[in-house]
């Protein structure tokens, strides 16, 4: 088949492709934009967070596949793709590693302020007496919303941490869930108030979808603690921004972020954020997913779903048509 490749992919995986007998066309500086014009006769169209509208769906004549190098399939026109007939598939759980250490290392950050003693000394300036003030990790109480593989392998590690995690109970978790939450020392409670109320952290590893955009709005702020940290590793849609900013002037709420509503969609460009630039936030670049060990195990993904459709099945379908 003919891959196009709208974004980069190891060269290793590329290669076994390649031996398959597949053209590969890599062209990892495609954007939104370009996409419609170049996807032309590829067969398959593999993107890691090049968005794929109805255009590029509809100028992809020969079409029969679109596979997402990751989770989160937001970025991707999924009900173009199936009134084609066409598979949207995504690669689970890959990446949840890389994410999870990113959103703990983006909490250690934003405690002891790492950021700014970087940028302090990078200037020349010794200023231990104003970064001696850190709370500290330990005894801390975490609540996780989304106990999908992120959020499982983020409650793993703030548990090594000392932290205290609590998550929702739901009724309907099967009893090996159950059992996963429990081996790990979760906590539940009863609903999302009672979670906000008990948590001074709250981890968001929610999916893009119409319940969570959003979800994060004035009313929920109301109900998180003064000072709380609220972390944001999973889409930037699911906060609304400007009731995050209020919480942080009125009740000092600081955010660690990875993702933001209205981010670039391409590599490098401008990008203007009254929420990037607030003192209370530390932010890196929607990175999360961006590890050497995340994206070989990625890739290795991508390959067991295209082998899959050669051989008649389709493999994690998201819109469906398998």
């Amino acid at each position: 088949m003919k891959i196009l490749f709208a974004d980069k992919f190891p060269e290793a995986q590329l290669k076994q492709l390649q031996e398959q007998g597949h053209d590969c066309d890599l062209q990892p500086d495609l954007d939104g934009d370009t996409l419609p014009q170049a996807v032309n006769d590829a067969e398959v169209l593999v993107v890691r967070s090049t968005k794929i509208t109805s255009e590029t769906i509809d100028a992809g004549t020969s079409l029969r596949l679109i596979i997402r190098a990751g989770a989160g399939t937001n970025t991707i026109d999924k009900d173009a793709a199936a009134a084609r007939r066409i598979p949207v598939c995504n690669v689970p759980g890959k990446n949840a590693v890389a994410v999870a250490e990113l959103a703990m290392g983006l909490l250690i950050a934003i405690d002891r302020r790492i950021p700014e003693n970087v940028i302090d000394l990078r200037a020349g300036r010794w200023n231990k007496k104003k970064y001696s003030v850190a709370e500290g990790l330990m005894g801390r109480h975490m609540g996780i919303l989304g106990l999908g593989a992120i959020g499982l392998a983020v409650a793993e590690r703030a548990r090594a941490f000392g932290i205290h995690v609590y998550v929702v109970d739901k009724p309907d978790r099967s009893a090996q869930t159950r059992e996963t939450l429990a081996s790990l020392g979760l906590l539940t409670v009863p609903d999302l108030d009672t979670l906000l109320g008990t948590c001074d952290i709250i981890s968001l590893h929610v999916p893009s979808a119409a319940e969570t955009k959003g979800m994060v709005d004035a009313e929920f702020l109301d109900k998180v603690q003064p000072g709380a940290i609220i972390i944001n590793a999973s889409r930037g849609d699911v906060i609304d921004e400007e009731a995050l900013l209020a919480a942080m002037n009125d009740k000092g709420i600081r955010a660690a972020l990875d993702v933001y509503a209205d981010e670039p969609s391409v590599g490098e460009g401008a990008f203007s954020s009254a929420l990037a630039v607030h003192p209370n936030t530390c932010g890196t670049h929607h990175i999360g997913a961006s590890t050497d060990q995340a994206q070989k195990a990625v890739s290795e993904g991508v390959l067991e779903v295209i082998n899959a459709y050669v051989g008649g099945n389709v493999m994690h379908c998201v819109n469906g048509q398998s």
